[in-house]
């Protein structure tokens, strides 16, 4: 028997934990899920009968060895800042540990010491990173092993409402971590064109744009995510002239977002003064010049040269941003304010479901024949709790962890799915879920 242990039970995990659940019985596996809130985890696991629920504190020093020392396989799906704790644990009881998070300074120190031990540590296993790296490695290997060289290669990736539930003009509700979505793109985006380096400070990200369409959903536009020079490494392409990582948004989205960032709406290093007074009107007017004879809404749109009708002030009015009510919390950010409004405004609904999408564009050369690959997915939840975004991160995972338990890939060390072993069963099974990349191939020159 093998014993699995997930640590958390949040809304990323459902898919994880239901295959794990699912599988335990044919492969004789034990599957304990532990959580902080013992309901979360009972919710779960469900009274199945290979599945057992726990109330678990990651901080409790016993605990933590306690159940990590009792497991085969570790799965941990804390906030990434949590990882180490369990990482450490791991490597000193000689687990095997699995992640949907980036390899952090802190794990690459104790890598050789993970290989030296034989165990495996596999992270970026969710869908971005992971179902991306696995995708873009799947051409970029297939490129190669013709004889291709890759010119540019472009990564985007979004999540979104299903257009049959965007009922608001952002055409955007939450389907993670809302803070993270007001936070996202603070620092410079690095990326390259044409053999040139592109540095694109955070005032300008969301004003530096690429359009796309994606098959079946129409047109997107991109901003850039922070450092897409690192893949160059990662991918193995080095000498590439071209490549940029972004972040998918419908038309109009960024240049309604791109004026919270410049007003210092998306702050989150200072506290606003009597924050807990104010009302919106009073929260935008803040960051204004003054001007006691205009109306906010005309002192906003005159400094940034809109007209009052446009659809960037309609995006902000339909927020609420010019109304009277207080803001009514006390000692917080200017980010904090403007995360409390859209977690109401841009909230899914019961019945709402989330829409995923990612696209990898290639151009290469081969035979002294220049190509392009597009390669497309998109994937649709199914209710607020069964995202897509919470399938894509969880589904990759538990099928890592069914490899890795029955000696179907055994990557020693710590690791990215950017390797074949890893890459290539984990992909074929999610297309039988439906997870599946339409690619397009066409001469261009």
């Amino acid at each position: 028997m093998k014993n699995i242990f997930v640590i958390g039970a949040g809304l990323s995990t459902i898919s994880l934990i239901d295959y794990l659940l699912k599988n335990a019985p044919q492969y004789d596996w034990h599957v304990t899920v532990g959580d902080i809130s013992l309901l979360a985890a009972e919710a779960k696991v469900a009274n199945t009968a290979n599945g057992r629920a726990i109330q678990f504190d990651v901080m409790d020093t016993k605990q933590r060895q306690n159940e990590i020392s009792q497991a085969d396989i570790v799965v941990s799906m804390l906030p990434g800042s949590m990882h180490q704790l369990v990482a450490d644990e791991c490597l000193l009881l000689g687990k095997h540990l699995l992640t949907p998070s980036y390899v952090t300074p802190e794990m690459k120190n104790i890598a050789s010491s993970v290989t030296e031990k034989g165990l495996v540590f596999l992270n970026e296993l969710g869908v971005d990173p992971g179902i991306d790296h696995m995708s873009a490695m799947r051409i970029i290997d297939a490129i190669k092993k013709k004889g291709g060289k890759i010119r540019s290669f472009n990564s985007f990736c979004g999540g979104l409402v299903a257009p049959a539930c965007d009922d608001n003009p952002w055409n955007y509700k939450f389907s993670w971590n809302p803070r993270n979505v007001v936070v996202a793109g603070q620092g410079t985006a690095k990326y390259r064109v044409n053999g040139q380096g592109k540095y694109v400070s955070y005032n300008r990200l969301f004003s530096t744009l690429t359009m796309t369409k994606m098959p079946g959903y129409g047109d997107f536009e991109v901003y850039p995510n922070r450092d897409s020079l690192q893949y160059c490494q990662l991918y193995g392409l080095e000498d590439i002239q071209t490549i940029l990582r972004g972040t998918m948004r419908r038309p109009g989205f960024c240049a309604a977002w791109d004026i919270f960032v410049q007003l210092g709406c998306t702050d989150d290093s200072y506290i606003m003064t009597d924050s807990d007074t104010l009302t919106y009107r009073q929260y935008l007017e803040s960051f204004l010049p003054a001007n006691d004879d205009k109306r906010v809404e005309d002192n906003l749109a005159d400094y940034f040269g809109l007209s009052q009708t446009s659809a960037v002030m309609d995006k902000i009015t339909w927020l609420g941003l010019f109304s009277n009510e207080m803001v009514g919390l006390r000692d917080v950010t200017p980010a904090q304010i403007l995360q409390h409004v859209l977690a109401e405004k841009w909230s899914m609904k019961q019945r709402d479901r989330d829409l995923l999408v990612m696209q990898h564009q290639f151009e290469y050369t081969v035979d002294s024949v220049t190509k392009q690959i597009i390669s497309s997915m998109s994937y649709e939840g199914q209710d607020r709790e069964n995202t897509a975004m919470a399938y894509t991160v969880g589904l990759p995972l538990a099928i890592a962890v069914k490899l890795i338990a029955t000696g179907k890939i055994l990557p020693v060390g710590v690791n990215i799915p950017t390797l074949p072993e890893i890459y290539s069963p984990i992909l074929d099974e999610l297309e039988t879920f439906g997870v599946k990349f339409i690619e397009e191939e066409n001469i261009i020159a």
